[in-house]
């Protein structure tokens, strides 16, 4: 009895240690974006994700130093185009966190993935989560305030669903870039989106505030947070996953971004608001348990 009692606790410890790494990868990423946030009084949210792009680059460089293994040179355009779109998206993003609620930011953007797993599908029960989709979208958009309790800033609103289109993009090409060697094409990808991006958001930026020590140490924060942690957390858990598990659990993103802007930003959203996001979970959660289970993993949250 004691043997069967040990094997089922190590089944048991087994299923729950990759759910419970890639729920922490989640909430580190908010609440990276949470103390990113913080950053923008100082510098702004072009220059903050400036910093944490190139931090987070030199952290994985130096952790996994890519260069190590041979990427063949028509694979460089996949990954290209991945780190792109990664940098970009976390451009954006800043840009609309600086404008949104970081909750309705997070499920605006996660129209990116749940659009690439929609049009990938063929099956009418699809129209359904499309609809819930569309609902829940319709109500934040329509219906939803900002901080000083008017309209969402429409500049906001359009830099989040940008960055969802970045993050389809991301998604397409990562999938693409990771058949090579998965954590290699991060670090490039990392690396790649902090040299388009940095340039853009250091222009005007004062090199005296950007170096200051506090600033530089809550950047280095933003990274580890945002990039370096959860990376290696999801690279750790996603052997172990099944997909639909994986889809399922990363559906909760909006609803980690909303509790994370309500502890650490004060950003409280009315119960139509929440509900509108449970709308856009449902939506992401139906698509996965209803899609073709040999559909492979898609790429990570990218931060």
């Amino acid at each position: 009895m004691t043997a069967y009692n040990s094997s089922v606790t190590s089944s048991l410890r087994a299923r729950l240690l990759p759910i419970g790494l890639l729920l922490i990868a989640m909430a580190c990423i908010q609440g990276g974006a949470s103390l990113a946030a913080s950053l923008f009084p100082a510098i702004g949210p072009a220059a903050t994700t400036s910093l944490r792009l190139i931090i987070a680059a030199i952290i994985v460089l130096t952790l996994f130093r890519p260069w190590r293994w041979h990427v063949a040179g028509p694979d460089w355009i996949n990954i290209a185009i991945y780190g792109a779109a990664l940098g970009i998206m976390n451009f954006l993003f800043y840009q609309a966190l600086a404008h949104i609620p970081l909750g309705i930011a997070v499920a605006l953007e996660f129209t990116g993935p749940l659009m690439v797993a929609l049009l990938s599908s063929k099956r009418r029960l699809d129209l359904l989560w499309v609809v819930i989709a569309i609902a829940g979208l319709a109500v934040l958009l329509g219906n939803g305030h900002g901080d000083d309790g008017g309209s969402l800033d429409l500049y906001g609103v359009l830099c989040a669903l940008g960055a969802g289109g970045c993050w389809a993009t991301y998604i397409l090409f990562g999938q693409k870039a990771g058949e090579v060697n998965g954590m290699q094409s991060a670090v490039w990808g990392i690396t790649i989106a902090a040299v388009i991006v940095a340039p853009v958001g250091l222009v005007g930026a004062e090199v005296a505030t950007l170096l200051q020590p506090h600033i530089l140490l809550f950047a280095a924060g933003v990274a580890v947070l945002s990039t370096a942690l959860p990376y290696t957390l999801e690279m750790v858990a996603l052997p172990r996953l099944p997909t639909q598990t994986f889809g399922t659990l990363m559906s909760l993103e909006p609803a980690f971004g909303a509790l994370s802007g309500l502890l650490f930003l004060g950003q409280a959203l009315s119960l139509l608001q929440w509900l509108a996001i449970a709308a856009v979970i449902t939506a992401s959660i139906g698509t996965t348990i209803t899609g073709r289970s040999n559909e492979p993993v898609e790429a990570p949250y990218p931060g």
